[in-house]
């Protein structure tokens, strides 16, 4: 399968309407080797206006197709989910490497995370592990 075929599947799966603007933001997703924020997927989709493009994210967002991860500025930044994911669980408990130099976020879905065990009375709704340090690219300049 493709992926025109495979978003084309995934928006019907979380009964979304088939659009040229939602298969390119899935298309430029599907491209980046990092996490990718609103603004730099602007520059690069061209004619999609900043509207149109917050609500396809905050789309994709609710039905578990992507999560959100912030960089060091603060700046949220969107990645593809597993294919585990859905509109009431979001699969993301990755380690989300922020690099210092480059200022890219990394999904580092390979990580093996320890479980959490908390407290009587704690319920855990969203749980996130990020790291800072330097990317391969930039630690080996």
């Amino acid at each position: 399968m493709n992926h025109n075929q495979h978003f084309e599947h995934l928006l019907k799966r979380h009964q979304l309407k088939r659009t040229e603007a939602r298969l390119r933001v899935l298309q430029l997703l599907v491209n980046k080797k990092t996490a990718t924020s609103q603004p730099d997927l602007e520059e690069v989709i061209g004619d999609v206006d900043r509207v149109t493009l917050y609500r396809i994210l905050n789309a994709f967002e609710e039905k578990g197709i992507i999560h959100k991860v912030f960089d060091l500025n603060g700046t949220a930044n969107y990645a593809l989910c597993s294919s585990d994911c859905d509109e009431h669980h979001h699969h993301d408990e990755h380690l989300h490497f922020n690099c210092t130099n480059c200022k890219n976020v990394y999904c580092l879905d390979e990580m093996d995370m320890p479980p959490i065990i908390l407290p009587a009375g704690f319920k855990l709704e969203k749980l996130s592990f990020s790291a800072t340090g330097l990317c391969p690219k930039c630690a080996n300049k």
